[in-house]
């Protein structure tokens, strides 16, 4: 496993371009051209993800000549368009120096070429295609939340459950036949680790990292924020054992609204593939949604 982390990251997940993007969306792709390249010495303002970025980049403060973690952009813009992206990147003094422009067309291909663990972007489409491809995606909504606090604090990440870090097959027992059978199931599996979902190999990870330092003293927290509760707990406490990961809090809430959970978390993020779940959180913590599993067929 390499062990540094890779994240890509769209530029619209990384700064506020909604005011070009309106230009984009109503007068089109030459206007958004001209208002970007007439701009381009105007810093973007940070977008939904960017205090997760800075504090994954804060990682690697300790040990310079080892980074733990890459940050990679990878954007729809032209690299004349993209001009105003890097200038941004400078001005917030963040250490991203490798991108792939590509001009409209989508960026997925370039994941497995940059080796990303976990793509992030506002563009639903190339999330769907970076998870049927394997690999970590989530698509960061907006959020009322105020931007995360400073890259000295901790980095704390929060996940569902079932169809991001499991696969789905016990939510899609609980959506064919309810509650009862989902119930029922997970008390005969108990002892049977779920297979892994798409963002098993990320959690892994994070783990890697904290696994350098004592656990009262590790610059990352992560939690497990989920609807089920028991009896179906079990299986999930197992399946962690058995791949070796550490959890560092693991809630589960039976059903109960997420939002005040993840807010009292602190997360910097949260991952979710439920729409409805997403909406609660984005009111408290960025978001992202990970369209991927019975949740997001149909």
């Amino acid at each position: 496993m390499n062990s540094q982390l890779t994240v890509a990251i769209s530029s619209r997940a990384l700064f506020n371009l909604d005011e070009s993007h309106a230009v984009f969306e109503n007068e089109g792709v030459e206007a958004y051209c001209r208002y970007q390249v007439a701009h381009e010495d105007s810093p973007l303002a940070p977008g939904v993800a960017f205090g997760l970025v800075r504090k994954l980049l804060a990682l690697n403060a300790g040990d310079p000549a080892r980074p733990r973690v890459e940050v990679i952009l990878l954007s729809r813009n032209s690299a004349d368009t993209g001009l105003r992206i890097f200038n941004s990147i400078r001005h917030h003094g963040l250490d991203i120096s490798r991108a792939a422009f590509t001009r409209g067309e989508s960026t997925h291909p370039y994941i497995s070429a940059f080796g990303a663990h976990l793509f992030l972007s506002a563009e639903p489409g190339d999330v769907r295609r970076a998870l049927e491809a394997g690999f970590a995606a989530a698509t960061i909504l907006p959020s009322a939340q105020p931007l995360a606090g400073g890259e000295e604090s901790q980095l704390r990440i929060a996940f569902d459950g079932d169809a991001v870090l499991f696969s789905d097959e016990s939510e899609r027992i609980y959506k064919q036949s309810g509650l009862d059978a989902f119930e029922s199931n997970e008390q005969a599996a108990a002892h049977q680790p779920l297979p892994g979902g798409p963002f098993k190999e990320f959690l892994a990870m994070l783990h890697q990292i904290q696994l350098d330092y004592p656990p009262e003293q590790s610059p990352i927290r992560t939690a497990l924020i989920t609807a089920r509760g028991a009896p179906a707990h079990e299986r999930v406490i197992r399946t962690l054992r058995a791949w070796n990961i550490r959890i560092d809090e693991a809630l589960f809430l039976g059903g109960m609204d997420k939002g005040a959970f993840l807010k009292a978390f602190g997360a910097d993020i949260f991952f979710d593939d439920q729409t409805k779940h997403c909406e609660s959180a984005r009111q408290h913590v960025a978001t992202g949604h990970v369209p991927h599993g019975v949740a997001n067929e149909g």
